[in-house]
């Protein structure tokens, strides 16, 4: 098939409709909150008959960064793989193993020395030499330090490999450190994509991101690319407007918690913790994340947060809820216009009085908290 999308005829990637293939580069785009105009530049760059070499390495993980990688539905994985990039090396999806698979690797690198992105997920061990995760018999932290310096980009995925995740918990008997720990000496820059698992999006975006534009996104003071991670979950929370008026599940279970009101009282980490996950759900369906299964958040894409704060204790609250906002969640009796604004500003405060109240470990006046 063919398409002059980008000003002249490329070949389509195979089984792939024009519609959407610009669907894809579309929806992209809108995820890094590119214009429209990056649309041609994004479908240019994925068509491209060269394709950038991926180095994929694991540490202590879980597989779960790859999994999630599996249930991308644009592209699916066969198109990553075989048309979008070139996985050269990768211990969970390698056709070959043992001494072929690591030959491979080390070709791959030489041929594409400067050029290649490295990928690692899970954390880096460095206690006793790093000897408590070894690959072909060399102990992963070796191999990093040799592959990363002659890397284009080096991309943590997963809060192991970003901020140590569930091997660096106390007490951390394997001294389970994050990449970019490891590469700080050698000022090495890493982007961050944390998760448990992240969402694939947000890694699929990043390498579409370095395709295009030759470089990598915007990224905030912790290395992780603003168009996914600028945001707390708590803004755009689906539950945010029962936060704001007051009304809380107070067990697993309860009535509140079957309405579907807020889940701070039960240690939802919503509030502290910056992902997209609120906005863009996994596996292409909506409500497809922990929060509208009615499970807290536990902040397993914050640093310090997740694996790290017992998971019922409640978070700090960093933006209070604006007053103006998200007043649907009053009852319509209570009326509209200047009233129902009214009644958005008392919303705002019970919310604000119940998470005081949380905070000290108190439940307000022992009565639901509905806030009503």
């Amino acid at each position: 098939m063919k398409s002059k999308v980008v000003g002249e005829s490329v070949d389509l990637l195979s089984g792939v409709t024009r519609r959407d293939f610009m669907k894809f580069c579309t929806a992209i785009a809108a995820s890094m909150g590119l214009p429209m105009t990056a649309v041609p530049q994004i479908a240019e760059a994925v068509t491209s008959p060269k394709r950038p070499s991926v180095i994929w390495l694991s540490g202590q993980e879980c597989t779960g960064c790859v999994e999630t990688l599996l249930r991308t539905g644009h592209p699916t994985l066969d198109t990553l793989i075989l048309d979008l990039i070139s996985l050269d090396y990768s211990e969970t999806l390698n056709v070959g193993a043992g001494h072929q698979a690591e030959a491979y690797r080390a070709k791959a690198i030489e041929e594409n020395k400067g050029k290649f992105l490295l990928v690692v997920d899970g954390a880096i061990p460095v206690k006793d030499g790093g000897v408590y995760c070894m690959i072909a018999g060399k102990p992963v932290l070796e191999i990093l330090n040799e592959t990363a310096p002659l890397a284009a980009a080096v991309i943590a995925i997963g809060s192991c490999a970003a901020w140590g995740g569930v091997p660096s918990a106390d007490p951390n008997p394997t001294g389970a450190t994050p990449v970019h720990e490891i590469l700080k000496a050698k000022k090495i820059p890493v982007v961050n994509i944390p998760g448990c698992p992240p969402n694939p999006y947000n890694f699929l975006s990043t390498v579409i991101h370095f395709l295009t534009f030759g470089t990598l996104p915007a990224l905030d003071d912790k290395g992780r690319p603003k168009f996914a991670y600028d945001r707390l979950i708590h803004e755009n929370c689906e539950r945010r407007p029962h936060f704001d008026a007051g009304r809380f599940a107070e067990e697993f279970g309860d009535d509140n918690h079957r309405l579907g009101y807020c889940l701070y009282k039960l240690g939802c980490k919503g509030p502290e913790t910056y992902n997209n996950c609120s906005t863009l759900p996994f596996n292409d369906l909506p409500g497809c994340w922990p929060v509208a299964t009615g499970s807290p958040c536990f902040g397993c894409s914050e640093e310090k947060v997740g694996f790290h704060s017992p998971l019922f204790s409640k978070a700090k609250v960093i933006f209070p809820t604006p007053p103006a906002k998200h007043v649907d969640a009053v009852p319509a009796e209570k009326g509209s216009g200047a009233q129902k604004f009214a009644y958005g500003v008392a919303g705002a405060a019970v919310g604000a009085v119940a998470v005081a109240l949380s905070t000290r470990g108190g439940k307000g006046d022992g009565s639901s908290s509905s806030g009503e």
